[in-house]
């Protein structure tokens, strides 16, 4: 029984399937013309609630331990864990992203989302009764595994629940709710170890992602994609790059595991370290050539990367992923250890970037929506974010009130300017088909760079921080500064040497702020890059009845083809 609150369309195609801007379409799979209904209403409203629910808690997850690690480390004596906690979930989530978005072409939507999120959930339970270190980080990178589904999923069920036309509304309000979990989780993270206990910092996943579970199920109807159902399981396996996979996930782990390590575990000159990036190297080069021989049945079709949008907003996610990170670590590291502020007073102090962030990134949907076009948005975020993380350059010991709510304000709109844009170019200019695998490569993109540049990050910041105090304390053993939390760094050294000493924690937490600037700027490249494609030409599809629909796009259609060619 088919529910009364829908628009049902039929041997619909969406006008960006046919802009060509994939040429090369599977000839055994197109479900570009089949029965299609998008949901309207309070149910299309509790769908968006559960993918908003789920996008928090994975961007929550990302966070939210990293003020919960010093009780973490005093109950289980594991100060040599520390990087594992943040890097098993980050490794997982990276290295599962690519191959969930082929799970998500050839497989039921709605099972493999419920499925990636019991994968959380089960990876926050085992974080949460962890009776050691070990079980702790096989839970996160259990989680992680989840996460990778979870965060491709929601983006996909919104291409499937939303006409084109009203999806950046959507795709804005969900990118909202991933930097609201990503700044906030810091805060919520101090909450729980300081009231209650560190254990929560998980356990407050289960109720939230039951809830989730249980409106997907009840609300969301899996859409019926023919030419994947008349396909057999041996056909739908064939179409997975299983041996790429296999290739990749190590590659991944590797580059993770040495920016790990590198000058910090070990020294970047040590062998486990070069072992891993010249392993990296060749890993990498073997998954290339497996993605070009392999074709359209790689994990990365190189069709889809030929094309100059979807190349363009890769770049660009990827550089907003590894600038964003770095501003969510350090900004509030820096209140912590210059401005002398607890866990949860330093992430009230972000709350300028976080509002910033949240408006823009849901007016930013609502603009593109009544303009029709994504690029100039991209263009304004690479600006204002360039500009933004530029200011924050300026920090210094004395800087006042107005100054760092005033910058991080800017560096937030930047952000939410263009947080979800790469989404919305990948629906726009990418065949339904494809828009799952393509969707997995933005997401990973942005993980990735985040993760690689966290990294890149925290060893610019411990030089520069070293440099500064062998030059200006020199009485100071600069390894005890480095191994020092930023919240009790002030009690640390002596009142004589702790002006000197929070002028050079500054410099390297200003330093670690240009790696932020430089990767926001290089977000122009992408954004100058898309094309200009107009996502208007469906905009008949929520209103027209079903026998005029077909003709309405055809003309659209071809107008846009005309109107929009680059």
């Amino acid at each position: 029984m088919q529910p009364q609150d829908t628009i049902k369309f039929e041997g619909v195609e969406e006008p960006s399937e046919r802009l060509g801007a994939t040429e090369d379409h599977s000839p055994e799979l197109d479900s570009s013309k089949e029965y299609h209904d998008y949901p309207t209403g309070i149910r299309l409203g509790l769908i968006c609630l559960s993918l908003c629910l789920s996008i928090f808690l994975t961007a929550l997850d990302n966070t939210i331990i990293a003020t919960a690690i010093p009780k973490i480390t005093d109950q289980f004596q594991s100060q040599g864990d520390i990087g594992w906690y943040g890097s098993a979930y980050l490794l997982t989530q990276a290295s599962l992203q690519l191959l969930f978005g082929k799970a998500y072409t050839y497989g039921s939507i709605k099972w493999i989302f419920l499925m990636a999120i019991a994968l959380f959930e089960l990876g926050s339970l085992v974080c949460g009764v962890a009776p050691n270190s070990t079980a702790l980080i096989c839970g996160r990178a259990i989680a992680g595994l989840g996460a990778a589904g979870i965060s491709n999923g929601a983006m996909i069920i919104v291409t499937y629940s939303v006409p084109l036309v009203k999806r950046p509304m959507y795709t804005g309000l969900i990118g909202a709710m991933y930097g609201i979990a990503s700044v906030v989780g810091p805060i919520l993270g101090g909450v729980f170890t300081d009231k209650v206990t560190w254990r929560w910092c998980f356990y407050i996943n289960l109720p939230i992602g039951g809830v989730a579970v249980m409106l997907i199920v009840i609300f969301f109807t899996a859409p019926q994609r023919s030419a994947i159902t008349d396909m057999s399981w041996g056909d739908r396996l064939k179409q997975f790059d299983f041996l790429g996979s296999l290739v990749f996930m190590p590659a991944v782990i590797c580059v993770l595991l040495a920016l790990q390590w590198g000058g910090t575990s070990y020294p970047w000159s040590n062998w486990r370290n070069i072992l891993l990036l010249v392993l990296f190297g060749v890993l990498v080069l073997c998954w290339l050539l497996l993605q070009y021989f392999k074709g359209d049945s790689a994990t990365v079709p190189p069709r889809l990367v030929a094309q100059r949008s979807v190349a363009a907003a890769l770049w660009f996610n990827f550089c907003m992923g590894s600038f964003f990170l770095i501003l969510v670590y350090y900004v509030p590291i820096w209140f912590q250890a210059v401005k002398d502020q607890s866990a949860m007073g330093s992430g009230i102090r972000t709350l300028p970037f976080i509002l910033g962030l949240v408006l823009v990134s849901i007016i930013a949907g609502i603009g593109v929506t009544i303009v029709g076009y994504y690029a100039p948005f991209m263009i304004a975020s690479s600006i204002v974010s360039s500009i933004g993380a530029g200011l924050l350059m300026t920090f210094r010991p004395s800087t006042g009130h107005a100054h760092w709510i005033g910058y991080q304000a800017i560096v937030g709109i930047g952000v939410g300017l263009g947080l979800q844009q790469p989404l919305v170019v990948c629906q726009t200019v990418l065949s339904l088909d494809d828009v799952p695998t393509g969707t997995a490569m933005m997401y990973f993109v942005q993980t990735f760079g985040g993760a690689l540049f966290i990294a890149v990050a925290q060893n610019v910041f411990q030089n520069r921080l070293k440099e500064e105090l062998i030059k200006t304390v020199p009485d100071v053993d600069p390894n005890v500064v480095v191994s020092t939390g930023a919240t009790s760094l002030q009690g640390s050294v002596s009142a004589q040497d702790l002006p000197r000493v929070l002028s050079a924690y500054n410099a390297g937490l200003t330093r670690a702020f240009l790696v932020a600037t430089i990767m926001a700027a290089l977000t122009l490249i992408g954004s100058l890059a898309v094309q200009w494609r107009t996502i208007k030409s469906t905009k008949s599809e929520a209103n027209k009845p079903n026998t005029d629909l077909n003709e309405s796009v055809d003309k659209d259609a071809t107008t846009a083809a005309v109107g929009d060619a680059p």
